[in-house]
């Protein structure tokens, strides 16, 4: 019973979401064949129908997004109809001569083949991802244009203006109205907008159709020659064409493809790349609105596959291309449609309308489609963005879709395609010149590196850190960040003697910035500065190896002033190695090990007290790269480096570290688990081969038991230590918190 109940679900699901989707497409298929003139306005509507029956089917069942209604949509319609006015104007199209239908026929399959074959190479290549990207008042201009353009193109025909009257001249002389035509489209366009407040269960378009036709027939009650359907201009005509059976609308489009040329596909492609992103984008954003009201996730780049393979299916057919589309879409959702069923449901409903209710579709009043469109076309203009004018940060917006929208109305929708996508690049450089690509500075005096230095260096490295400059970056360094880049360094490139550059968080670097850095250089090596570069990345997202590029640029060649570490820490340590050796405190060479009277802590001592240390104090030799002791072992000594080097390493999950800080020669480590006896808190490691003295807790108390002043000694110094420690770490954090 519950798959009965789905079943029945999913059948008015793909009905509901045909009724919608079939008069569109119908009226779309009119917006492009009507442009070669009257007599293909029957092809077009038997187009609009097999593009919803291919799409349709086609779609959903390759597509990655249940419940989505795919058909012949506005965009397209729009663009394909302003390809074949270009290709019917003489002087158009690269100064070629008109060309005539049939052919323009065939160049219309071929930009729906190569659009469709373009969306499933998008969908193959992963382009989901990045056509999302797309920036929306690009997007927003580009819909308005299409929507001004189908209601400029609709009103001729809702007035029902003779051929050859211009719009404006029409408006102008309501003496050149059809009052038959303009009746059924007012009606049309009524009952359409009345039909929600009415009824939900039957759509808006439904409704408005038959209020149309209804409109027609009651007129033909006065007026007996509307009641005859050849050679009526009013309604679409026999839905075979010239052929006389839908078959022969199929099969006919094919007769010119003899006739392409190599010109003939150099034409197509940019209108066929232009229709395929147009439609991915259009399509992306419906099923962005289907997880947002269904809890689900669609997969885009399988949808994109799906909707190519479903446009090169309609192409083959005859149809004209699609998209996944909003309103039938939610008419299916709201009817009970739940899976791709629904969808290839919509597809057979209108291939069952093309076999048995052809009659019908022949008598639907052209006046009745314009009423329909013009009602699309309004939905599709975004009246929001008129709001952007209100904003001072939101006005460039504006002026994005205005260009967009009026390149579109007053060259062409290529011509916008290509301003749209000049303008994407704009707003891209806009939003990376507008943020800051140093993302934090501090001086040499407030960042050190994690090599643990002797009270007496440390002193000295605070005194002089203000000679640093640490500047972390971020984003691309490109052509548009260069200069503020260099702005925000300057006053540091005339006085400062070390300028270290933190690359960890840059996405890219092109030759402007590289140049740039030759600048910096140059500008340092003035006053015999450095330029030190760290945390280069190994690969960038584009791919490149920033390591090398500096080489092939000539950056790092020796004559210049710039040097390159793996890690910040290695610069830091670096440039305090050079400041202490200038003040010769830097001690050179591993040396003989230190006696305990030389360790820092227990400098000063008197005999005594050295000697009740010494008899506590065991010696240990360590191999460089064996782990003294590791994170959560037990332990109370205390470790008083005599000579080489340690790291105290955190481990974390998945296998890394965090490098926490070096302890060398005259320093000590192990403080915490020898004050509170507790587990260590990370693990430490010999960097180098190195010499210790191993102060137990245990043996350091029965000393202090029998020669008091070792105690107080001991704790007064390692207070003294612990407590320089500290307010270096202050000053770090501090230095973090304010850049």
């Amino acid at each position: 019973m519950a798959l009965l109940r789905t079943h029945v679900a999913e059948t008015w699901g793909g009905l509901a979401a045909m009724l919608v989707a079939l008069p569109s497409s119908i009226a779309f298929g009119l917006i492009i064949y009507g442009t070669l003139g009257p007599a293909y306005a029957a092809q077009g509507a038997v187009a609009g129908i097999l593009g919803t029956i291919a799409i349709g089917i086609i779609a959903p069942l390759f597509g990655g997004t249940p419940r989505l209604i795919s058909a012949p949509c506005a965009p397209a319609a729009a663009i394909l109809a302003a390809f074949v006015a270009d290709w019917l104007q003489p002087g158009q199209a690269g100064a070629l001569p008109p060309i005539q239908p049939e052919q323009i026929l065939m160049l219309l399959t071929l930009v729906a083949l190569l659009a469709g074959a373009m969306q499933f190479l998008f969908g193959v290549i992963g382009g989901g991802t990045l056509i999302k990207y797309i920036p929306y008042p690009v997007v927003a201009g580009y819909l308005s244009g299409v929507g001004l353009l189908i209601l400029l193109g609709q009103l001729p025909k809702l007035l029902g203006l003779q051929k050859g009257t211009g719009l404006w001249d029409g408006l102008v002389a309501p003496s050149t109205w059809s009052q038959f035509d303009l009746g059924v489209g007012l009606v049309t366009i009524g009952v359409m907008l009345l039909a929600p407040k009415v009824t939900r269960i039957v759509p808006g378009p439904i409704l408005g159709l038959a209020g149309g036709m209804a409109a027609y027939f009651s007129l033909g009650l006065w007026h007996h020659e509307l009641w005859t359907l050849s050679g009526n201009a009013h309604v679409i005509g026999p839905i075979g064409g010239t052929g006389g059976s839908p078959l022969a609308a199929i099969t006919g489009h094919w007769s010119a493809i003899g006739r392409l040329s190599p010109s003939d596909l150099q034409l197509a492609l940019m209108p066929a790349l232009t229709l395929a992103v147009l439609l991915s984008v259009d399509t992306l954003k419906t099923c962005v609105v289907v997880d947002a009201l269904t809890r689900s996730r669609h997969r885009s780049n399988r949808e994109l596959a799906a909707q190519g393979l479903g446009n090169l299916a309609s192409a083959v057919t005859g149809g004209i291309p699609g998209s996944g589309v909003m309103g039938a879409t939610l008419v299916n959702i709201n009817s009970g449609g739940q899976t791709r069923l629904s969808g290839i449901l919509e597809g057979t409903f209108a291939l069952a309308v093309l076999l048995f209710l052809g009659w019908l579709v022949a008598w639907i009043p052209v006046a009745g489609l314009a009423g329909i469109l013009i009602v699309v076309a309004s939905r599709m203009v975004d009246r929001d963005s008129v709001r952007l004018l209100g904003q001072k940060s939101t006005i460039l917006d504006f002026g994005v879709i205005a260009a967009v929208v009026v390149t579109a109305v007053s060259v062409n929708l290529i011509a916008a395609a290509g301003v749209g996508v000049g303008l994407a690049v704009m707003l891209f450089l806009r939003e990376q010149i507008r943020g800051t690509v140093v993302r934090r500075k501090t001086s040499g005096g407030q960042t050190f590196s994690k090599l643990r230095r002797l009270p007496e260096q440390a002193a000295v490295l605070e005194q002089q850190g203000d000679r640093t400059a640490i500047y972390e970056l971020q984003g691309s360094l490109f052509f548009g960040t260069a200069d503020q880049l260099f702005t925000q360094l300057e006053s540091d490139l005339k006085r400062k003697t070390y300028v270290v550059l933190d690359m960890r968080r840059v996405q890219s670097v092109d030759f402007t910035a590289a140049h740039l850095l030759e600048q910096i250089e140059a500008r340092l090596a003035e006053h015999k500065g450095r330029l030190l570069l760290a945390n280069l990345p190994p690969s960038l997202p584009t791919g490149q190896d920033l390591q090398k590029y500096f080489d092939q640029v000539g950056l790092v060649k020796p004559s210049r002033n710039v040097r390159i570490f793996n890690e910040l820490d290695d610069a830091l340590e670096w440039i305090e190695d050079r400041i202490l050796e200038e003040a010769h405190l830097l001690q050179t060479g591993p040396g003989a090990p230190l006696a305990l009277a030389e360790i820092d802590l227990f400098k000063g001592f008197d005999a005594d007290t050295l000697t009740a240390l010494d008899a506590c104090a065991m010696e240990r030799t360590v191999e460089a790269g064996r782990t003294i002791f590791n994170q959560g072992d037990e332990g109370d000594e205390l470790f008083l480096v005599r000579k080489g080097s340690v790291r105290i390493i955190l481990p974390l999950e998945g296998g890394k570290s965090h490098h926490l800080a070096t302890f060398g020669k005259g320093d000590f480590f192990g403080d915490m688990a020898f004050l509170d006896r507790g587990l260590r808190s990370a693990a430490a490691v010999a960097t180098t081969a190195t010499d210790l003295y191993v102060l137990s807790r245990s043996r350091f108390d029965a000393a202090a038991t029998d020669h008091p002043m070792v105690g107080r000694k001991t704790f007064a110094r390692l207070a003294r230590a612990l407590a320089i420690r500290l307010r270096q770490t202050d000053a770090e954090l501090r230095a973090l918190e304010e850049a």
